[in-house]
């Protein structure tokens, strides 16, 4: 007959892996007991400085969308640009000579993705930044509510007035974020 040691040893190994991996659950999905009472009670210090108890919203620091159709990713480099619309292409080249007279000779698709003067009252810079992205998406995302050809027109309509360019910004940044 085998020795009980043995058996006892396979015993312990087995509770004491079955308590470790108790404790790490406890400590990943949350603490049971007295600990857990005493840390929803404790106040906690979040990222914006407030303060509040642990049910609380955490403070967010402010950040910009990086979805994959957002002027912020294709301005990133982390996924090649379409060969029919380069990062150093001309605005007014690439939508046309109306956009000339608003954005100039120079202003190129990459400048205008990378733009960061787009809050508040100036819906032309927007609609530059955000028609870039959708040209772009037009262009690469299958099942993007624009075709190219289409993004290039809105965008030309839009210029005739800061509310059409405000209107149309935000169509186009809700068709960028919404994007897969």
């Amino acid at each position: 007959m085998a020795s009980p040691t043995p058996l006892r040893l396979l015993a312990l190994a087995c509770f004491s892996i079955l308590c470790s991996s108790f404790g790490a659950a406890n400590g990943m999905y949350g603490r049971v007991g007295a600990a857990a009472e005493a840390e929803s009670r404790r106040m906690r210090l979040h990222t914006d400085g407030s303060r509040g108890d642990a049910q609380a919203w955490p403070g967010y620091l402010y950040t910009r969308a990086v979805g994959r159709c957002t002027p912020q990713f294709w301005s990133s480099g982390a996924e090649p640009w379409p060969n029919i619309a380069p990062q150093d292409a001309a605005v007014s080249k690439v939508f046309g000579s109306r956009s000339f007279e608003r954005y100039g000779p120079r202003l190129t698709l990459l400048e205008a993705t990378m733009r960061t003067d787009d809050v508040g009252d100036s819906a032309f810079v927007k609609l530059v930044k955000q028609g870039s992205a959708a040209l772009l998406n037009a262009y690469t995302r299958r099942g993007f509510p624009f075709d190219s050809w289409e993004v290039k027109a809105l965008l030309l309509e839009a210029l005739v007035s800061e509310e059409a360019a405000a209107v149309q910004a935000e169509r186009f940044e809700q068709a960028n974020e919404s994007c897969m």
